[in-house]
């Protein structure tokens, strides 16, 4: 029997990471499950031929800040779901960072969206989900394209 305690969500504050963790709640909602909303950020390091320039404490408090507003926006406008719903902000490499904290809690499942780049766009920016499929020892449940083109959860139950 399939039993979800804790589920994981990374998101980056796109419309996407937004549909994976709409999604996660309604899955967690028959398990009276917990979702943890995790943000993971790296504070931004440029290289040049003589150097390096690391961006200073400034610019790195104001990036956490950011990220932990809008971390606490996504997390306040859904804990009236009925779910337990918690957000953990994280600097460090994404995928790296949520594969930690998938064993920290003990996640029963991690739920990630994609983007579905293709070409030089996902060459360069590298894939967040492909890394966590590739690494982590969790199941991974990959949301990719609308919601509104998905079953919902809720339909699932309805149709059983």
């Amino acid at each position: 029997m399939l039993a979800l305690r804790k589920i994981l969500v990374p998101v980056d504050f796109t419309e996407s990471s937004d549909r994976a963790l709409d999604y996660a709640i309604d899955l967690a909602q028959p398990f009276s499950a917990s979702v943890f909303v995790m943000h993971a950020y790296e504070v931004p390091v440029y290289g040049f031929p003589d150097g390096a320039f690391i961006a200073n404490g400034d610019v790195a408090a104001r990036i956490s800040t950011a990220a932990q507003t809008a971390l606490d926006a996504l997390v306040d406008a859904r804990k009236e779901r009925g779910v337990p719903i918690k957000g953990l902000l994280r600097t460090g490499v994404a995928w790296e960072e949520t594969n930690h904290v998938a064993d920290e809690l003990a996640a029963d499942l991690i739920v990630i969206s994609t983007h579905g780049r293709r070409g030089l766009a996902r060459a360069l920016l590298g894939s967040v989900a492909e890394n966590i499929i590739r690494t982590t020892l969790r199941p991974v449940l990959v949301i990719h394209g609308h919601r509104d083109s998905m079953p919902s959860m809720r339909a699932v139950k309805a149709a059983t």
